[in-house]
């Protein structure tokens, strides 16, 4: 099936080519309708209804035929395969049905660069301009390394340090932009209250990957995670990452981790935290409603900082997960598909998000668009992106071969429970990567 669907999707790219034309004036024609296929996810259908509605409104003539779905990859892969693509796609590349990593393999996308040096849909400038710094470079946009953009941002969420931020605000403490700012106000508020420093989800030392990725780009810049993304021989134990470890480490070391963190589940530490017991914790946006109910020090407030960096001025990175649009390159029409596409960015729209999923579009102007539409936290939270110098940094391991018994991110984040403890030094998780690294090569080579 993998071969068929994959000579298929090549034939209509192929044929794509010569039907696709420069942008035109699309409402010219008398009638049009437009097939988009939409995942429904955890956000429902309430807000592509309103768009379905608002488009058609918006734009005389036009009928959008919507298909929407939570398994709507298994429902257009045969229409893909049939000849009879959808005009407008809404699922991550990261979909289990593989439905978008197939078509990015084939290059069976039609590229967006357009749309986004075009004007954006109010008319007051381009819509690249609007995106939030960071994403449209990103492997999740541009798929091939060449900041040619063939997948569209979605909605974005942040990650970074939760803090309290009326402690901070009470306590007149400065929110750290440098590693060595971040310890010194681990001695700090010791001595307000003797709350630690930092915790994170112990037994589930994923989400460090939230301080992890951020310190490696600062140490190392942005292409060192394209070549680990790719497993590359000697992306995980250089100079730079080691030092991005060391500083990980260091949190323990020196006394800084609230104790008891590396047996505590998500849910524990998380609470630990809002109780007073840590500054800090490493975790996204959906904190507040997952810990809605959960116990905390008076007068909790959510914010958000980026991971600390080596040097005030530095970019401070803040890892992002992103969500996507495509037009296939078979689109029957592609230009009206674009148009949806700016439609959708639009301020309107935005709010409408906003409103019916509390998350918001990876725009800049989103969190002012929407603050009526925002719990507190949340528009506290996404105030991260104003930081001085902050940027979005996107993070995803190239697939390995089925047969392949390693995981990239398990390899990566499983041993920091030892380093916590002082049960293996950084030079050994950084071999231990790259050994399991070396593997992943050498069952690629045999997959190939």
């Amino acid at each position: 099936m993998k071969k068929r669907f994959a000579a298929s999707v090549m034939i209509l790219a192929m044929s794509a080519a010569t039907v696709l034309s420069p942008l035109t004036a699309f409402a010219e024609t008398e009638e049009q309708e437009l097939n988009i296929a939409i995942f429904q996810g955890g956000y429902g259908d309430t807000y592509w209804n309103q768009m379905v509605e608002l488009f058609e409104q918006s734009h005389e003539g036009i009928k959008v035929n919507m298909t929407i779905s939570p398994t709507i990859g298994d429902i257009i892969r045969p229409q893909i395969v049939a000849g009879n693509a959808p005009d407008f796609i809404c699922l991550n590349d990261g979909g289990e049905d593989g439905v978008i990593l197939s078509l990015i393999k084939e290059h069976a996308l039609l590229n967006l660069n357009d749309v986004f040096d075009g004007e954006n849909y109010a008319g007051t400038g381009t819509l690249r301009d609007d995106i939030t710094d960071g994403i449209l470079e990103s492997t999740k946009c541009a798929p091939y390394g060449d900041d040619e953009i063939y997948l569209a941002p979605f909605n974005s969420g942040p990650q970074g340090l939760i803090y309290n931020k009326t402690f901070f605000d009470e306590n007149n403490l400065e929110v750290p932009k440098t590693w060595d700012e971040f310890f010194a106000l681990g001695d700090t508020v010791k001595e307000i209250d003797g709350r630690a420093l930092f915790t994170y989800q112990g037994i589930y030392p994923g989400y460090m990957e939230e301080m992890l990725w951020p310190a490696i780009a600062n140490e190392c810049g942005e292409d060192a995670l394209k070549k680990i993304a790719n497993y590359e021989e000697g992306s995980f134990n250089n100079e730079g990452v080691l030092k991005a470890l060391t500083h990980i480490k260091e949190i323990a070391d020196n006394g800084y981790l609230l104790d008891g963190t590396v047996g505590m589940n998500h849910t524990e530490s998380q609470t630990e935290m809002m109780l007073g017991k840590a500054a800090f914790i490493t975790n996204g946006t959906w904190m507040e409603n997952e810990m809605q109910d959960a116990p905390r020090e008076d007068g909790f407030e959510f914010a958000m900082a980026p991971i600390p960096t080596e040097n005030a001025d530095d970019v401070h990175y803040v890892f992002d997960s992103c969500e996507q649009f495509s037009i296939p390159a078979a689109a029957k029409n592609p230009e009206l598909a674009k148009e949806f596409l700016r439609f959708l960015y639009s301020d309107e729209s935005v709010s409408a998000f906003a409103e019916a999923s509390g998350a918001l579009y990876a725009t800049k102007s989103a969190r002012e668009v929407a603050k009526d539409k925002l719990s507190t936290a949340i528009y506290n939270m996404y105030g991260i992106y104003e930081e001085a110098n902050a940027s979005s940094l996107i993070m995803s391991f190239a697939a390995v071969p089925a047969d392949c018994k390693i995981n990239p991110k398990d390899e990566i984040f499983n041993p920091i429970t030892s380093v916590m403890n002082d049960e293996m030094t950084v030079e050994e998780w950084a071999q231990n990567v790259e050994d399991a690294f070396a593997q992943v090569r050498a069952d690629m080579e045999a997959a190939n």
